[in-house]
């Protein structure tokens, strides 16, 4: 799943060198947390939320087990400019 995720964010942005997904699990669930450049998280995020409805829809359409699959948007924090 996060190969997927990986995937789907890398054709999306301008910077897919950047973008990393780290997995975090829960009691009931998985978090995928999709870290991407700040340039890019509005191309991620899509016009309210749209492109992050999709890539959660394909998420659960993809989930082979019971456990609930989660989809975290984060910032990828780059090095400080001064």
């Amino acid at each position: 799943m996060s190969e997927l995720v990986r995937y789907i964010a890398q054709n999306l942005v301008d910077y897919p060198d950047q973008v990393r997904v780290d997995i975090r699990q829960e009691d009931d669930a998985l978090t995928y947390e999709l870290r991407v450049a700040q340039e890019d998280l509005g191309k991620v995020i899509g016009k309210q939320g749209r492109t992050a409805k999709a890539i959660r829809a394909v998420m659960a359409a993809s989930q082979g087990d019971d456990r609930r699959a989660r989809l975290e948007i984060v910032e990828e924090q780059g090095p400080e400019r001064g």
